[in-house]
């Protein structure tokens, strides 16, 4: 099952760089950055209040992209760095994260894999408008079985719904694990994130809003709820 699915990733990859498709002919930037009372992740909490900025760069429908994580309330917070190149056309987005931390090891430019802090991702989305789906799985990196050091494959499955309600956009979330995974504290099939989350922009200027969001996450396999505020700032709207 799991090298099934490493194959279909791969396919999905190669599947989108082929495509050609009209997209944006000049280079296009975004900046960002978001302000958050606790840092959850596919319902997991990996921080406290936290700064997350995001950069990136996009060109014909391939966009490379740096973003990060960094406590602002807790210094035992782990530092975060991902980098991620993606294609996207026609509803389909594929691509790769390198995911690092400095909780195991601080050296960034280190990757033997019993010690390192990257772990590397590959992804396929598709948006179908009123609903998204995606698949996640780790291919290298820091993502092995307790049990014999192996990789484990590390996979995760979400479902996406975005709606519009009471003037706010709504997203509601369900995500699962479908095997034993150390990554993400699983010991089999398991659903680890439900949320919701509402944002709606507040106006500051004729040209300039803020975004303010609030979400409610639970992750019914830890058994834990969190509800997390935060809002964006990005000079480009």
């Amino acid at each position: 099952m799991k090298v099934q699915v490493i194959r279909l990733i791969a396919f999905l990859l190669l599947a989108g760089s082929a495509v050609v498709v009209q997209a944006q002919d000049k280079v296009e930037g975004s900046l960002k950055a978001d302000f958050v009372t606790s840092y959850i992740w596919r319902g997991l909490q990996l921080g406290h209040v936290s700064v997350q900025p995001e950069l990136g760069v996009s060109w014909k429908g391939f966009t490379l992209s740096a973003n990060g994580s960094v406590g602002l309330s807790n210094r035992d917070d782990a530092n975060e760095i991902d980098l991620m190149l993606s294609y996207a056309t026609k509803g389909l987005t594929v691509g790769v994260v390198d995911y690092w931390t400095d909780e195991d090891d601080k050296r960034y430019f280190y990757y033997k894999k019993e010690h390192t802090g990257h772990a590397i991702e590959a992804f396929a989305a598709y948006d179908f408008g009123f609903a998204s789906l995606s698949w996640q799985t780790i291919f290298a990196g820091n993502d092995l079985r307790s049990s014999d050091g192996r990789q484990a494959f590390s996979s995760y499955f979400e479902v996406g719904v975005p709606f519009r309600l009471a003037t706010c956009d709504w997203q509601a979330t369900a995500g699962l694990v479908p095997w034993a995974s150390d990554y993400y504290e699983t010991s089999g099939f398991r659903l680890t994130n439900l949320s919701l989350r509402a944002t709606k922009d507040i106006k500051v200027s004729s040209s300039f809003a803020i975004p303010l969001f609030g979400e409610l996450v639970a992750n019914p396999c830890s058994q834990h709820l969190y509800f997390v505020a935060g809002f964006t700032l990005s000079p480009f709207q």
